[in-house]
């Protein structure tokens, strides 16, 4: 499980969320236009502003700036409550500075981050989801379309996005269950897009005290090589496919680590396959906002599954994973 949360995001649920989307099956392909305009626009933009990520009756708040030129994407964010946490990309290299700990992380990986909530790849959506064009909102004083995205069975969430009218920047996006309820949210609450944002915001708050930090770059040690895990799910859910199978030899860890990835073309689900630890977490259930976990003991192996789908997914993947030679 220490593999797949670091960095897991704070989450809102338990809101009932008002039928606000409204739309006919004519609809249907001005609503997939707008969903490739606000799939493209946070990697395409310049942006900067505060936003909020909330679960349960708790809120995180954070500040970001984002920059794209010749040489690709920069950006910075920071948290603003809490613990003290700066995070600064350029492309897929990534430096966290984490202040109370005195520590600098260095690693590589793709981020996908509010407001980057969906991938580049959409024509397989609609296998899943129903895309629907709602009405115009208002977030942070802007005005943005609404687009939904409504699950066609229990296995996977519902999204609700909320895109600036001219560029497609999603404002607001909402994870909602299959009872209409909220699960997550982000939303902005101050935003400037366009020319107002200046490379000056992506400077770096700790990088100029940080010298004397400890450095951890056991992250870049990791090395992934794709290959047949030995692992099969023998009652996959309905509407996913695997992604990528591979193993994972990680700085400390006496073997690999066996990583397969299922997608429905929007949600994710990630299996983790590594010897059983001398402690072992809880056997079963649990979860952080939107984001399920399941943890299963499979021989002398332990067995994490992590989706950010309803957590019948998550067990039904978990509890049907065996060895591909049985």
């Amino acid at each position: 499980m220490r593999l797949a949360l670091a960095g897991l995001l704070i989450l809102l649920g338990g809101i009932v969320v008002a039928g606000r989307v409204q739309a006919e099956p004519a609809a249907l392909p001005d609503a997939m236009v707008w969903l490739a305009k606000l799939a493209a626009a946070s990697r395409q933009h310049n942006y900067a502003g505060t936003f909020v990520y909330q679960h349960g009756g708790k809120v995180e708040t954070s500040r970001i700036a984002h920059w794209v030129d010749a040489g690709g994407e920069s950006e910075r964010l920071e948290t603003l409550d809490g613990p003290a946490r700066e995070i600064m990309r350029n492309n897929d290299n990534v430096i966290c500075y984490l202040p109370d700990l005195k520590t600098v992380v260095i690693e590589k990986r793709a981020t996908r981050q509010f407001p980057a909530a969906l991938p580049g790849q959409l024509s397989v959506i609609p296998d899943n989801y129903v895309v629907k064009k709602g009405e115009r909102d208002r977030v942070a004083g802007i005005e943005c379309q609404v687009i939904a995205l409504e699950s066609k069975d229990n296995l996977r969430y519902g999204r609700e996005f909320c895109a600036e009218i001219a560029t497609g920047l999603p404002l607001r996006v909402r994870t909602i269950n299959e009872s209409n309820e909220l699960v997550d949210s982000f939303a902005f609450t101050q935003v400037t897009i366009g020319s107002g944002v200046s490379k000056g915001l992506l400077k770096s708050r700790y990088a100029g005290k940080s010298q004397a930090w400890r450095i951890d770059k056991s992250a870049l040690d990791q090395i992934d090589t794709k290959a047949d895990t030995g692992w099969v799910v023998k009652n996959q859910p309905a509407g996913f496919r695997k992604l990528t199978e591979m193993r994972r030899s990680i700085a400390g860890r006496p073997v690999s680590v066996s990583h397969i990835v299922y997608s429905d073309g929007l949600a994710a689900v990630s299996v983790f396959i590594e010897p059983m630890p001398k402690s072992p977490p809880p056997v079963g259930p649990t979860y952080q906002g939107a984001v399920n976990i399941y943890v299963r003991p499979q021989a002398d192996q332990m067995v994490t599954v992590v989706g950010e789908t309803p957590a019948r997914t998550v067990k039904q993947i978990a509890e049907s994973l065996s060895s591909a030679d049985r």
